[in-house]
């Protein structure tokens, strides 16, 4: 069976799963805005100050919460109905996004309340993405795990791309306040989307564990018993630790994984620079280079469906090596069609790695454990985004944009080790136990 028929399979597979095609549009819609929101304000906040430093900003007050947040918002994703709490989560986002967006179109939005905004919807998606994946593990069997999220991935950057695609043309038009509008609009429509996903109260503890467990890892026996009373918040903190310090190459992959998403963020502050300082394309080239970073994203994401089961890890450590070349190379590329065509190989790269990163993960991880899993991972992501996203703007503006992107190909460098360590502690334990 040839790759092309084997991810029509998949699709068809997929999309017979009760609710996928709810997820699926959901995330699509969301990502959409996300999209929108982030490419916008990032020209925005580079128009209005003139400042890489302060793009920085930007993109820190985004990720800032995550430092915090997903210590509880973990505990919650895995103690109440999951569907649920991405409704609400969808609807306080459409609440801050419109507030904005009716300052915006008044004339009176201040610098402060941008970032305001900028703030919260960071604490809003600390949770919001980890509830996400953790409903993913619910809906899907365990044995579609990797194509279900390969899957998700084209919906969350074919949104992406759909946004790369257009917000360059509404910005120069319209300018920021249409473009919040919208975003709040694509998160009332997640939410329902998100809403007719299923019926019912389902409570994560009392969800089924997946049987069948992927050869990277031992199972881990850590269900606990249904009669007890839930554990308090530091007691399910310390669970999710203690899971995590017994699987190491679970631990290695969620480095991998937290490091590509630090270099996805982070590169926005300097991406933008590029666009403007080096290519001399302002807002529309910016969007030509998001729109080809989301659709080799989708091609990524595309391939992976067709990988199947094997997972091959030469591929993985392959991806992140181009990832680490590139981005160092990625200031000389001259022109904007070079750029782009770079930018699209960048993400199919980071798509193939985050599956196989993702999928393995949610196939070892317990459903009681998946939220404060995912968010140990958040954590890690967020450290990295805020030490980097200030790091790179600081050097884009006092020394070079090539030594800022030399910077970020080496974040990706760390990746290839984390993905080497995964490799080698599978290996060890494969020999163990034979």
């Amino acid at each position: 069976m040839n790759a092309f028929v084997r991810t029509q399979a998949t699709w068809r597979r997929l999309f017979s799963q009760a609710g996928f095609p709810s997820y699926f549009i959901g995330m699509f819609v969301s990502l959409f805005g996300t999209g929108l929101n982030f490419a916008a304000v990032t020209l925005y906040v580079l128009a209005r100050t003139g400042s890489t430093v302060q793009v920085s900003l930007s993109v820190i007050l985004l990720t800032l919460p995550r430092l915090i947040v997903p210590l509880f918002g973990g505990v919650l994703t895995d103690r109440v109905d999951r569907r649920y709490l991405g409704i609400v989560l969808d609807v306080v986002r459409a609440v801050i996004v419109f507030a904005a967006a009716a300052l915006a179109f008044a004339g009176r939005l201040e610098l402060w309340q941008l970032y305001l905004m900028i703030l919260l919807l960071g604490a809003a998606f600390a949770v919001y993405w980890s509830t996400s994946l953790a409903l993913l593990q619910e809906i899907i069997p365990p044995v579609h795990l990797v194509g279900a999220n390969a899957a998700a991935l084209v919906a969350v950057q074919g949104g992406m791309l759909a946004a790369g695609a257009v917000v360059g043309i509404i910005y120069d038009h319209a300018g920021l306040a249409p473009i919040l509008a919208i975003d709040g609009l694509t998160y009332l429509i997640s939410a329902f989307c998100f809403y007719r996903l299923r019926s019912g109260y389902t409570p994560p503890r009392d969800a089924v564990q997946p049987k069948s467990v992927m050869e990277l890892d031992a199972p881990a026996v850590l269900a606990l018993d249904a009669a007890e009373q839930p554990p308090a918040v530091l007691a399910d903190i310390r669970e999710g630790l203690r899971y995590l310090r017994g699987q190491p190459a679970v631990l290695a992959l969620g480095l991998t994984n937290a490091t590509m998403m630090a270099g996805v963020i982070s590169a926005n502050v300097i991406v933008v620079a590029l666009s403007q300082d080096l290519l001399n394309a302002g807002a529309r080239g910016y969007g030509y280079l998001q729109a080809g970073w989301v659709l080799g994203a989708v091609a990524g994401g595309l391939l992976a469906l067709s990988l199947g089961r094997r997972q091959p890890r030469s591929l993985l450590i392959s991806a992140l090596i181009v990832l680490a070349a590139g981005h160092a190379l990625f200031p000389f590329a001259g022109v904007v069609a070079a750029a782009v065509a770079m930018n699209t190989l960048f993400g199919a790269c980071r798509a193939v790695g985050s599956v196989l990163t993702q999928s393995s993960i949610l196939r070892v991880v317990p459903q009681h454990l998946m939220g404060r899993t995912q968010s140990a991972f958040a954590l890690i992501a967020t450290a990295l985004q805020i030490v980097m996203s200030f790091t790179l703007g600081w050097l884009a503006e006092h020394t070079s944009l090539q030594l800022a992107f030399a910077l970020l190909g080496l974040l990706y460098g760390i990746a290839v080790l984390a993905a080497i360590r995964a490799t080698q502690v599978r290996v060890s334990q494969a020999g163990t136990a034979d």
